[in-house]
């Protein structure tokens, strides 16, 4: 028998059948060591045979996933949604503030998996005018490197109207921190939803996780895909010399440095500096594709704050 995986708890899956059926599967030990090292062997979006016995026994092939590294096994990755058409990066320039790294280091891994990222710059009913400035300086960055962005607030409905012919019969991965409004925005979405979330924790200005496990949720045409808040992003399966070719931006002057094999970190001859130099490329791009870089050479996760 043949479905789709629509949640993960950790332990146990459900999956919806070719035949509308749900039911909750589980995976063998021995599946854990096919294919990459993982601590999640299935995930939402997976299409799996199972048995009679409510076992999962094979995975068709993937299309793409998103991963990163699992924070607390740094030699194994977590995906966290497979066969996805978009992911929305939910970000947020205050209450709480997403990092620009975290952006970045998203972007840069939908780009290795070939997922197409749409950003959407919630609460903006939060900020004050000099915020306002800030985040349409933040849209206008990644407007010019190439990247769809959205801005709306979850809270009041401005613009959530604007997104849904987006979503139309697509499968859409939902991913953010904790605490930028992915479950208020799925509610405002999907009426009958009823998510639950939360305050913004006054301590730390961080959000609190209101989503446990990765659940897809069905649209009149489409899926959301709901994930828990992600607080860092560690890279996971990238060689130093791909990581130019996941920021566009950066490889657009790659091509012109003197050395093929340039790391864009002081030779001589290099369009990338010379670019950072003039402004051609923002500084915080420069910086996030050096800490991944770093990420690379000390085999470390770092959390991006």
């Amino acid at each position: 028998m043949k479905g789709l995986v629509v949640k993960n708890t950790g332990s146990w899956y459900t999956v919806r059948t070719d035949d509308g059926q749900l039911l909750d599967c589980k995976v063998k030990g021995n599946f854990r060591l096919k294919g990459i090292r993982t601590t999640n062997p299935v995930a939402v979006g997976d299409r799996v045979e199972i048995n009679e016995e409510g076992w999962i026994t094979s995975i068709e092939d993937r299309r793409n996933y998103i991963i990163r590294k699992s924070i607390n096994l740094s030699k194994q990755s977590h995906i966290i949604a497979a066969n996805v058409d978009q992911a929305f990066l939910i970000v947020t320039v205050a209450n709480p503030q997403t990092s620009t790294t975290f952006i970045d280091r998203f972007l840069a891994s939908a780009e290795a998996y070939r997922v197409p990222v749409v950003l959407i710059f919630n609460k903006t009913d939060l900020l004050d005018e000099d915020a306002l400035r800030y985040q349409q300086a933040v849209v206008n960055l990644y407007e010019t490197i190439g990247y769809e962005c959205r801005q709306i607030s979850a809270e009041t409905g401005e613009g959530v109207d604007d997104l849904r012919p987006m979503l139309d019969g697509k499968i859409t991965l939902l991913s953010g921190n904790s605490g930028v409004g992915k479950s208020t925005l799925i509610n405002r979405l999907v009426p009958g939803a009823n998510l639950r979330t939360a305050e913004i924790s006054d301590a730390h200005n961080t959000g609190m996780h209101t989503t446990t496990f990765s659940e897809m949720i069905s649209l009149t045409s489409g899926y959301l895909i709901d994930t828990p808040g992600i607080k860092g992003f560690g890279t996971f399966d990238m060689e130093p010399e791909e990581i130019t070719s996941y920021f566009k931006d950066i490889f657009h002057f790659s091509k012109d440095c003197r050395f093929s094999n340039c790391t864009h970190t002081h030779e001589p001859g290099c369009a990338v500096l010379k670019a950072v130099e003039e402004h051609y490329i923002a500084e915080s791009r420069y910086q996030s594709y050096l800490s991944m870089l770093d990420d690379k050479e000390e085999g470390k996760y770092r959390e991006a704050q």
